[in-house]
């Protein structure tokens, strides 16, 4: 699909359609032949969980508002992904967290991100509802609220299956 800023060239300044390259549709400059790559983005997120509970945030904008998700952003570029993770749990819930261990890498067809998902430790802060959120919650893993991201039930999925024996309280 074309997008609206792969109208022209950012090497000449011709027109771009739609070509097939390398078996995909893709923006190619019709003067230079120059392919408009699109890079996926990555988002960064955190699995907090306390007492048998996970943390999950309520959001306030689309896509998904008024659904739940857990918590996580945008990595910026040049930000390491391990600091993103911590800087978006910040900014979110307010906690500052430690980052254990990569739970995974998540991704679904046709989609632009790539979701790389830690397993963190809360170390300080007060949990708070950040600027783009509606709420801030821990829920039972068997009693979620309804999601924004369908992949986030395989995302804990994962996280349950890459603990020892489920979340770090539940091992006690």
């Amino acid at each position: 699909m074309q997008q609206s800023e792969d109208r022209y060239c950012p090497r000449c300044g011709a027109p771009v359609e739609l070509q097939l390259r390398e078996g995909r549709q893709r923006p190619v400059c019709a003067s230079c032949g120059w392919v408009i790559w699109h890079d996926p983005k990555l988002v960064a997120s955190g699995v907090v969980a306390q007492d048998g509970r996970v943390l999950m945030v309520r959001r306030a904008m689309d896509p998904g508002r008024g659904l739940w998700c857990l918590p996580g952003g945008y990595v910026d570029r040049g930000e390491v992904v391990e600091a993103a993770v911590a800087r978006e749990l910040r900014e979110e819930t307010g906690l500052e967290v430690r980052v254990r261990r990569l739970v995974g890498l998540f991704s679904q067809p046709g989609r632009p991100v790539v979701l790389a998902v830690y397993d963190v430790e809360p170390v300080g802060g007060t949990l708070q509802v950040g600027p783009e959120l509606m709420d801030v919650r821990f829920f039972p893993l068997d009693s979620l609220p309804e999601l924004a991201f369908p992949w986030d039930v395989d995302v804990l999925a994962a996280w349950r299956r890459n603990s020892s024996s489920g979340p770090a309280d539940e091992r006690a």
